[in-house]
């Protein structure tokens, strides 16, 4: 095998087989694995996130899971500079390491690069935040409109997180976020191999499902209500856990938020195999066995 050092990606829609491939490849080259996941980060949810287990965590060493408290502050910048400044002491000791997770923010960050966007301010989040919380994803258009117009019109207006990602490092800039964007991407000093999952639609939903199933088993409802005291956190604004609350706020069923849960993760795995498509530097590749074949023989090419 080449002696370059190398990042090997391993990306795809949630629930596609990410963890499992990676501890595979990993333990085959004797690496270890950055989870690129900006929820698994998070401590105290480990069922809802599907972080991975003990087990799994003792068989190959993994990064950035599990080291966050949920009124932690974290961001793909952050992302970024910590994984810059840990892959230098992995390569000392092996030529390969696994970078794997399908938060594409936080993927995208590492293999390209982040604009020098200033670490927000808690007054400047929950300014924010407060406009989404009082007058809605409308009330963030409007704001975005009148504060920058050029990222207006280039913005997903469907998805809240990046109104207020936009309007909060407005605030703490005052600067126009397009202004911060330069799009440049970041030379890197190792070579980068990215693999996608790919499998059928269906056995992507089926998996889906499943997954939902296991984590209730496992206890997410009780995960859920353990740490309902914070669910004004951006940390508990995800797929899962708005269900749940929503469940003990009477607004659905028990019934209704399950089935919720499994359709809203299907919407998101859907997002993130858009992404992906976008990108032509993406190998594709299948899940399991035939996946850690594929991935060693372009190790050796």
């Amino acid at each position: 095998m080449s002696r370059q050092k190398t990042l090997i990606v391993i990306t795809g829609a949630t629930a596609s087989g990410k963890t499992s491939l990676a501890i595979d490849v990993a333990r085959h080259l004797g690496c270890g694995i950055i989870s690129a996941d900006s929820r698994q980060l998070f401590r105290e949810i480990p069922i809802g996130t599907a972080a991975p287990s003990a087990e799994e965590q003792a068989a190959v060493p993994h990064y950035f899971v599990g080291t966050l408290g949920l009124d932690d502050y974290y961001s793909a910048a952050m992302f970024e500079a910590d994984v810059m400044a840990l892959l230098p002491s992995l390569w000392a000791e092996n030529d390969y390491v696994v970078m794997a997770g399908g938060s594409m923010m936080y993927v995208d960050a590492v293999i390209n690069g982040i604009d020098d966007i200033p670490t927000v301010s808690e007054e400047n989040r929950r300014r924010a935040m407060q406009i989404y919380e009082s007058k809605g994803l409308q009330g963030l258009r409007l704001e975005l409109l009148e504060l920058d117009p050029v990222y207006y019109r280039e913005v997903d207006l469907n998805n809240h997180r990046r109104l207020v990602h936009a309007i909060e490092i407005i605030y703490q800039s005052g600067r126009r976020y397009s202004d911060l964007r330069s799009g440049t991407k970041k030379s890197r000093p190792f070579r980068i191999l990215k693999f996608a999952i790919d499998i059928p639609r269906d056995e992507l939903f089926e998996r889906i499902n499943r997954r939902v199933d296991t984590m209730v088993e496992q206890g997410l409802e009780q995960e859920v209500a353990s740490v309902a005291a914070k669910r004004h956190l951006n940390s508990l604004n995800t797929v899962g856990y708005k269900e749940i609350f929503a469940m003990m706020d009477g607004v659905m069923t028990r019934e209704e938020a399950l089935l919720r849960i499994g359709k809203n993760t299907r919407v998101y795995a859907k997002k993130q195999l858009t992404w992906l498509r976008r990108d032509p530097s993406v190998i594709w590749i299948p899940s399991g066995q035939a996946g850690l074949k594929k991935i060693m023989q372009t190790l050796t090419e």
